[in-house]
């Protein structure tokens, strides 16, 4: 197979040409979001080239070190991330959320690398592409779990306190909030699992094939992969929720939101 076609700056520049696409729509649409396009777009472009400049570094000099520095940076993001969008809950209920993005994230990032690849923890190629997509993904479903989680508790404030009330338990109130949820986290990671194949070719499979290796052997990492993105979605959210909904109520029953 042939070689990946490297860019020059000026085939690279060209691609820019398209925003001009998307500021026109805007404008017509009379959508007023041309500065957040903008510094979007200069943002990506600035924190990739950086990235880009500390992984060949760490590649060209692989140590141990650099990847638990990289993946303590890249998790203490995501739950700032995360946590930036719920200030309103409880202590207890950030450190649930702390601990299953840390756990979760690290556990199937650690079997997927040395069970299924049978590659070193700490080989950066793998590590920390790999953590990037796993506990990227996990993060988006922790996000979109407490949204759905926390909007639904708030709707449903007065039936919450008419249960209370009628002396339902918190945890027969709360749970069924939770399951739906986990539920609402997890569709979108499987409806993508749904389509891929006929409707899209995913990132990482495509990636790979354009660095010329063989379909199949993409193939086999994209579906692994994307195993791992599900499991690891479902059991951050799962955890971060079934941890975090008992820290809403007392010993006496009282449900605090």
């Amino acid at each position: 197979m042939n070689s990946i076609v490297k860019l020059n700056i000026l085939q690279f520049s060209l691609i820019y040409l398209l925003l001009l696409i998307i500021l026109a729509i805007m404008k017509k649409s009379k959508i007023n979001q041309t500065k957040l396009l903008i510094v979007a777009s200069l943002r990506m472009t600035v924190q990739l080239v950086l990235a880009g400049l500390i992984l060949t570094y760490i590649f060209k000099n692989p140590h141990p070190l650099f990847v638990i520095l990289y993946l303590v940076v890249m998790i203490a993001f995501s739950i700032q991330r995360v946590l930036s969008k719920n200030k309103d809950i409880n202590r207890n209920f950030k450190i649930a959320i702390s601990l299953s993005l840390t756990f979760s994230g690290l556990f199937v990032l650690a079997y997927f690398i040395l069970a299924v690849v049978g590659e070193s923890f700490f080989n950066p190629q793998y590590t920390i592409p790999l953590a990037g997509m796993i506990i990227g993904n996990a993060m988006t479903g922790v996000t979109l779990g407490m949204k759905t989680f926390m909007e639904n508790i708030k709707t449903q404030r007065n039936r919450i306190e008419a249960l209370l009330n009628l002396g339902v338990t918190p945890k027969k109130i709360l749970l069924p909030f939770v399951n739906n949820a986990l539920e609402t986290a997890l569709l979108p990671t499987m409806n993508n699992m749904l389509g891929m194949g006929i409707i899209s070719l995913p990132g990482m499979m495509t990636g790979q094939i354009l660095s010329g290796t063989e379909p199949t052997t993409a193939i086999m990492y994209q579906i692994a992969i994307m195993i791992a993105i599900c499991t690891s979605v479902c059991l951050t959210v799962f955890c971060t929720l079934n941890f975090g909904y008992r820290t809403l109520y007392n010993e006496r029953n009282q449900i605090q939101l």
